[in-house]
């Protein structure tokens, strides 16, 4: 089999009959987006522990469950679908590299989350609506508001999320998502409504 010959499709079908050679030559076909995104973080988190080597392995892990999740009925096309898997695979050992060096965040309520440049969750919540002092009796802690948050983001905004989280500016997110800023800042908004209104007026 040639690389040339077969368009994704054709080599999923393959590899739906344990075709070995096809699920190679899809793993070659995307090994290169696998390092763009991989350079792209690790430009932004070399001092975060991990290798360039330890992106690019993850984003292969994504790429197997692209490939073992795909529905064709259901999902865009298998690249988008597969970017998106090999993006939240990567942004996911990035966060979590990034939690073990800081504070755990279950041990306590606070709102120190940052969701932008010059907001903290605390402004995110600092309204007439809300009291600062009240909500600290609140029984969430940080760890089960990002569980929830998560429930109610899209995919794009767990992504931004997740990376505002890992100390990662949005003209950074901007570039490692291949977003336009403008993309982001507005994502970061419906971030910050969707947290007030849906999770800290639940309690």
């Amino acid at each position: 089999m040639k690389y040339s010959d077969y368009n994704d499709y054709e080599l999923l079908n393959y590899i739906s009959e344990n075709n070995e050679e096809a699920n190679e030559i899809l793993f070659e076909k995307y090994k290169p987006l696998i390092v763009n995104i991989s350079n792209k973080m690790y430009k932004y988190c070399q001092n975060r522990g991990l290798e360039l080597n330890d992106l690019i392995q993850e984003g292969m892990l994504g790429l197997n469950l692209a490939l073992k999740n795909y529905d064709q009925d259901k999902e865009a096309s298998f690249y988008t679908y597969a970017k998106k898997c090999i993006e939240r695979k990567i942004i996911s050992l990035v966060v979590s590299t990034s939690r073990l060096k800081h504070k755990p965040l279950n041990d306590s309520v606070s709102f120190e989350i940052k969701l932008n440049d010059d907001d903290t969750f605390e402004r995110v919540i600092e309204d007439n609506s809300y009291n600062p002092e009240e909500m600290i009796v609140v029984s969430e802690t940080e760890n089960e508001i990002i569980k929830k948050a998560h429930e109610i983001l899209t995919d794009l905004e767990k992504q931004v999320f997740d990376l505002k989280l890992s100390g990662f500016n949005y003209k950074e997110i901007a570039t490692i998502l291949d977003k336009e800023p403008k993309t982001i800042d507005n994502a970061i908004q419906r971030i910050k409504n969707k947290i007030k209104s849906t999770i800290l007026n639940s309690n």
